[in-house]
């Protein structure tokens, strides 16, 4: 694999938010081996910060705080072991449902510096949004929409976007669907949003190494420096604990 040099892509982003690299509790990294695989790859990269946020969905994921912390713990010895300079904090990708609902308002929510990631169903659009944008910002949180150009229902009525704005709503797009790595319509939407100037977030999505290889694509691409030129990028100014 070829890989970026710091000095070329650090220049315009050095910190990630969205992947799943603590090993074993949802459809990331396998096992400690892979999730550090992954970092080095992500390191080698230029990025020198990372989010990662482990998916929160219950009857699928039913992963908790105490779970995700301790394993971003043991994530941190590991890479301390073996030498891998990266700094790293988690929070996570909570699936918009009743029990997130709950979640809020019992304030058990991980964030990073009050923002919160939030997935929809790709198959139908979520109940009750208002109702939990609401009670997230009652509490001083921010809600950033993961992947908004993935959920296909969306894509034929592209006002959804802007009114999702008006309620607060911060997009965080992945950057491999910049070159068409999902599909055509999901590049084709990531695009728009960029053109209208709707991104705040940039993620990797990272689970597996098909979204490491593919990023070096989008870096060469005239869409990612362009997505620069038409958004407020907030990735850098994310404090990471350590």
């Amino acid at each position: 694999m070829i890989f970026f040099g710091k000095k070329s892509f650090s220049s315009f982003i050095g910190t990630d938010f969205h992947s799943h690299l603590i090993p074993g509790i949802d459809d990331g990294a396998k096992d400690m081996a892979h999730s550090l695989g992954l970092i080095k790859g992500l390191a080698e990269l230029g990025y020198r910060k990372l989010v990662t946020t482990p998916h929160i969905k219950i009857g699928q994921y039913d992963n908790t705080a105490h779970i995700v912390r301790q394993g971003l713990y043991e994530l941190r010895d590991a890479l301390i072991a073996n030498n891998i300079d990266m700094q790293i904090e988690a929070a996570a990708e909570y699936y918009c449902d009743e029990t997130f609902l709950q979640a809020i308002r019992q304030d058990e929510i991980l964030h990073i510096n009050r923002f919160v990631l939030i997935e929809f169903s790709y198959v139908v659009p979520p109940i009750n949004l208002e109702e939990t944008i609401y009670e997230l910002k009652s509490r001083d949180y921010i809600p950033v929409l993961a992947h908004p150009e993935r959920y296909i229902y969306y894509h034929n009525k592209l006002e959804i976007y802007e009114y999702l704005k008006t309620l607060g709503i911060h997009f965080q797009i992945n950057l491999n669907s910049l070159v068409g790595y999902y599909s055509k319509p999901v590049e084709m939407v990531a695009k728009y949003l960029s053109q209208k100037g709707f991104v705040d977030f940039i993620g990797s999505d990272t689970h597996h190494f098909k979204h490491t290889d593919t990023l070096q694509k989008v870096f060469k691409s005239k869409t990612y420096k362009t997505l620069f030129e038409n958004n407020k990028i907030l990735n850098d100014k994310l404090v990471i604990d350590v």
